[in-house]
């Protein structure tokens, strides 16, 4: 069952043999909120781990009371534009301004069935997503919300994967 409203999510431990719930799981009572990057990182087809936001990425992940949801990720450190003219870029700074960030905003909800993230992206950076639905399988543990963005997005195999923290009021 897909939720859309009221927008929250339980995480219901599995039973072990014994009939007692596991301790591993956590609650994660609503997604409403801002969450704050902790790490980025992508396993390409091959099995090797990259990390094309850097080592500690920048993000910023929002969620509002109706499943609303904007998302920002930035690599570290990205040159400046030498002009200081955002239209009067070279060819090599285009290139790492736009492979060094992710945006999209739209709905997001949530399948608790299937422990996964529903977002129906409205625009993004990466045009390719606009109008369409991705489907993130995700965990909560220790805090952290993780989701993985299959390997039919990035087109070329590879599973990106984000994890976030909520942010202190």
């Amino acid at each position: 069952m897909i939720c859309r409203a009221p927008f929250s999510l339980i995480l219901i431990a599995g039973l072990t043999a014994g009939g007692i719930a596991s301790a591993q799981a956590e609650e994660l009572s609503t997604l409403e909120g801002s969450w704050i990057m902790e790490q980025a990182y992508e396993i390409r087809a091959d099995g090797t781990r990259t990390t094309n936001y850097g080592e500690h990425p920048k993000g910023l992940l929002t969620i509002d009371h109706a499943g609303r949801y904007n998302l920002q990720i930035f690599k570290a450190g990205r040159p400046l534009f030498v002009s200081g003219d955002k239209t009067r870029g070279t060819a090599d700074e285009y290139s790492a301004a736009s492979l060094g960030s992710s945006t999209h905003f739209g709905h997001v909800a949530i399948d608790q069935a299937k422990h996964q993230l529903i977002f129906d992206v409205e625009s993004a950076s990466f045009p390719n997503w606009e109008g369409k639905r991705q489907v993130r399988d995700f965990t909560y543990q220790s805090g952290l919300l993780s989701y993985a963005v299959p390997a039919s997005a990035s087109g070329n195999g590879t599973i990106a994967y984000s994890i976030w923290r909520r942010a202190a009021n």
